[in-house]
Order: structure tokens, then C-alpha cells, then sequence
């Protein structure tokens, strides 16, 4: 394994850790994605459900765009590598 391949994993590792510490802790997890417009996110809940979020106008909140059906949340766990959570 190259040293980029282990630093990148390191970074993985640390993600999926925190990803596990929020949602263990009730808090929603943000997932980012470039596929996304700018300002628009994924946020994860503990009970699995994923919705789409955009910032709001203030920076500080959330502005519910949709919530993703069951099939859709799987894919974006698929896509970014990401466990079900079973708290």
C-alpha cells in the first residue's frame, strides 16, 4: 500500500468513526457529495432514514428538501461505503 493509499484510508477510518460517534449519540450524520448542487447535503439519521438538506439562508440550519425513499437511502450507503447503522 502506497503512503497515499494509507493516508487515505486513515481519513476513511476517522469518518466511519465519527459517522458511528454521531449517530450513536442521536445526532444526524452530514454527508457531502459533489454530485450534489452547492450547499445541498445528505443528512443521516440514527432510525436510517436520509434526507436531502439545503443550508439556509443564515448558515446555521437546514432547509428540508425531500426525504429519500428506502431504495434511495440504500444506494447513497452503497455509493459512499456506508454500513447500516444499528445503534
Amino acid at each position: 500500500m502506497s503512503e497515499a493509499e494509507i493516508i487515505q484510508k486513515k481519513g476513511s477510518d476517522a469518518v466511519k468513526k465519527l459517522r458511528f460517534e454521531k449517530l450513536k449519540n442521536g445526532n444526524p450524520f452530514m454527508i457531502n457529495s459533489n454530485d450534489l448542487p452547492t450547499g445541498q447535503c445528505y443528512l443521516e439519521y440514527p432510525d436510517g432514514k436520509i434526507t436531502l438538506v439545503r443550508l439556509s439562508e443564515n448558515s446555521l440550519d437546514f432547509t428540508l428538501i425531500r426525504e429519500l425513499a428506502d431504495e434511495e437511502s440504500k444506494i447513497i450507503r452503497t455509493k459512499y461505503q456506508l454500513e447500516s447503522f444499528n445503534g
